[in-house]
């Protein structure tokens, strides 16, 4: 069984509390994160370049193995069309290290680990599974222009198939 199916097979329902801090057209909040290779990266590294920048919950888990392997797998299909890929969770660089190694991750994942950038951004808040309520990263994908702003917020992500979601 490949990722996508299994990631078909394991989808389960969650119910989230949104806090929909920004809105298409606004400017993207600026960051400055390290990477899983210890460089610092910021928005405005980016200036001129089209961003498809996607917050995930957990490194290494199903949903978020198969969407970074479907956007690895599309990623020069991304490229050619002028996005560069960045992927954000509040796992440490280590742990993200060991996940882009581990799936040939051609792409930067940034470790928000004070949760900033996460509230910054609005995808920090409320969750339920199974009955039980915490506190996690609500899968979100921002489409940012070559100018910083924000130009599509895809919540309801295709984790096997969040490239055409991109290019749609």
């Amino acid at each position: 069984m490949n990722l996508a199916d299994m990631a078909k097979k394991l989808k389960v329902t969650q119910d989230v509390t949104r806090v929909d801090k920004l809105k298409e057209g606004d400017k993207a909040p600026d960051f400055s994160l390290k990477n899983q290779d210890g460089k610092t990266l910021t928005l405005k590294d980016y200036k001129g370049k089209k961003i498809a920048l996607y917050f995930y919950p957990k490194d290494d888990t199903p949903g978020c193995t198969a969407e970074s392997c479907n956007l690895r797998d599309n990623y020069s299909v991304l490229k050619k069309k002028g996005y560069e890929v960045i992927g954000v969770s509040i796992d440490s660089e280590k742990s993200h290290k060991k996940f882009a190694n581990k799936f040939s991750l051609p792409y930067s994942l940034l470790a928000d680990t004070e949760k900033d950038m996460v509230n910054n951004y609005g995808v920090w808040g409320e969750k339920t599974l199974f009955g039980r309520k915490y506190m996690g990263i609500i899968r979100t994908t921002f489409i940012i222009d070559e100018n910083g702003k924000i130009e599509k917020i895809i919540k309801d992500v295709e984790t096997a198939d969040h490239t055409s979601q991109i290019l749609a």
